[in-house]
């Protein structure tokens, strides 16, 4: 049994989940940095260090994690839950998932998409960032009493790969094209280079997020998938569709 974390007062506005050290800044790094240069705050919690990788030792990993993550404007920490590609569905990680939702207090949350053409522990751990939303909301979880419950207002999934991308829904696009928005990113994720000297993710993630923003008629755009419904106050808060073409 993990024991009971200790109480911090620790809050962010934002929190990303990533099963690997590389996944938050490949998948939705720009957004994150879009969020901190707005003055808000941004939060990382990787589940594992890479210990299985083909590429780069634990320690380098989680070292190129941290300075992506500052890269992004975001702290960052590491939870030990099943270990590179060895995580399970179960109720003991959902919970502790969901003491850290209660401690950091977000409103928003990504995590990576539910698709299961991808490494396993990404849509493994979509799904138990899901549970641990829902979890985290209760008063009566005993293993959560340590902090008061808390509900987030949104849940969005991020893909690291167009096979990763949902193939029902229409995505949420977030604009990246502002000055030196995209640069920023590019930043944040050659931080890791053990992984971009292996194979040309960088490339990948650029063309994915061009590809984006040509269908939307900007620069690049980041394709995130809802979890739930969205709700506005009004057709006034509405964006406009993405039909460049």
């Amino acid at each position: 049994m993990r024991p009971t974390p200790t109480p911090r007062s620790d809050s962010a506005s934002l929190l990303a989940f990533g099963a690997h050290p590389d996944d938050v800044e490949f998948g939705c790094g720009a957004v994150i940095v879009q969020h901190t240069r707005a003055g808000r705050t941004a939060h990382v919690v990787v589940c594992s260090r890479g210990e299985a990788a083909s590429h780069g030792q634990p320690e380098q990993r989680v070292a190129e994690a941290r300075q992506g993550a500052a890269r992004l404007g975001a702290s960052i920490e590491f939870l030990e839950l099943d270990g590179d590609a060895h995580l399970e569905v179960r109720v003991a990680h959902a919970l502790a998932l969901a003491g850290v939702l209660r401690r950091m207090r977000p409103r928003l949350v990504l995590a990576p998409s539910l698709a299961e053409n991808q490494h396993p522990d990404h849509w493994r751990l979509g799904r138990l960032v899901g549970d641990a939303a829902r979890l985290a909301r209760f008063g009566g979880v005993q293993e959560l009493s340590a902090w008061p419950p808390h509900s987030i207002e949104l849940l969005l999934h991020y893909a690291l790969s167009r096979d990763s991308e949902p193939k029902h829904g229409s995505p949420l696009l977030i604009d990246v094209s502002a000055p030196g928005l995209v640069d920023a990113w590019v930043a944040a994720m050659e931080a890791h280079g053990s992984q971009t000297a292996a194979r040309k993710y960088v490339e990948l993630q650029l063309t994915r997020a061009r590809l984006h923003g040509l269908a939307a008629g900007v620069e690049h755009a980041i394709a995130l998938f809802p979890a739930d419904p969205l709700v506005f106050a009004s057709l006034a808060e509405l964006g406009r569709g993405a039909r460049a073409f």
